[in-house]
């Protein structure tokens, strides 16, 4: 029996924050690929320290719903789960190559398969620029177009900007659109000049998070210009210094999100049949392709 585990960080005080959570859990559970398929959260139940008590499987794959490697990934989950004898070094990892560990939960007795996060998978690169098809609504978007691909970024962890710059450059290596750059919101470049670093009339700007919440929905659209207020909205796209600004939003609401749970699973020796071309199909129809 093959079961797949979901984490993320929830929110007491942001009730859709869970939302794009238990999407992509939904997505999955349409395609069969696992006998069940669960959500846990830090903030919100079921906890991350109960969450394998609801499990059954004799696979286990827990799949961390975050954008980089760092406090929450290499200390948080992994003690709540009681992952028996759990180290960073298992992943090997320079802070983007996390791959996956496979521990005994002692709550369980059972063998868990836990996966590197979502957020520094190569296949979220493709996720960034769905999102920008979709903010565009053209599968085509990319000539005459900047990307800004935008992140935290903290200097208290440095793998906070690696995962925000390893996909801005993977974009870039596409040589799709005209410019692609990497902004965050508590380092330089920082997002608040963002018409400065493009020479672009068009720029979309995609958030590196996973669920709509203060920072996507208020910081951001305030810091840029989109808006003064952000209760009064903004239109989309957005002129603000002779930029139009196409603002997309967190791009874990993304529902090809949901491909990049697979193929981290994948990785860690889960058998999907023909889930991910399912999943693949079902979220271009969501998304109007």
């Amino acid at each position: 029996m093959q079961s797949l585990v979901i984490v993320a960080h929830g929110s007491h005080l942001n009730p859709e924050s869970s939302s794009p959570t238990y999407d992509h859990a939904d997505t999955i559970r349409a395609t069969g690929a696992f006998d069940e398929v669960r959500t846990g959260f830090w903030k919100e139940e079921p906890h991350f320290r109960e969450v394998l008590r609801t499990v059954e499987g004799d696979e286990i794959y827990v799949v961390p719903l975050f954008i980089s490697e760092g406090y929450f990934t290499e200390q948080v989950i992994p003690r709540e789960l009681r992952l028996d004898g759990w180290d960073v070094s298992h992943w090997g990892s320079d802070g983007l190559s996390a791959d996956q560990a496979t521990l005994v939960a002692e709550d369980i007795d059972r063998e868990v398969h836990y996966c590197g996060p979502v957020g520094t998978h190569r296949a979220m690169t493709d996720v960034i620029v769905r999102r920008a098809e979709s903010v565009t609504n053209d599968s085509d978007v990319g000539e005459g177009f900047g990307l800004a691909v935008v992140g935290h970024g903290t200097e208290r962890n440095e793998n906070s900007a690696k995962a925000i710059e390893y996909h801005a450059d993977r974009i870039a290596e596409r040589d799709r659109f005209d410019e692609v750059k990497a902004l965050y919101m508590d380092e330089d470049p920082e997002v608040d000049d963002l018409p400065e670093h493009f020479e672009s009339e068009d720029v979309v700007l995609v958030p590196l998070f996973i669920a709509d919440g203060y920072h996507t929905q208020e910081d951001i659209p305030e810091d840029v210009g989109l808006c003064e207020d952000h209760t009064e909205g903004y239109d989309v796209p957005e002129t603000v210094d002779g930029t139009r600004i196409w603002y997309a939003g967190a791009v874990g609401t993304e529902p090809l999100m949901a491909d990049v749970v697979l193929e981290r699973a994948a990785d860690a020796g889960a058998d999907l049949g023909a889930a991910l071309d399912d999943v693949r199909e079902t979220t271009r129809v969501a998304t109007g392709d």
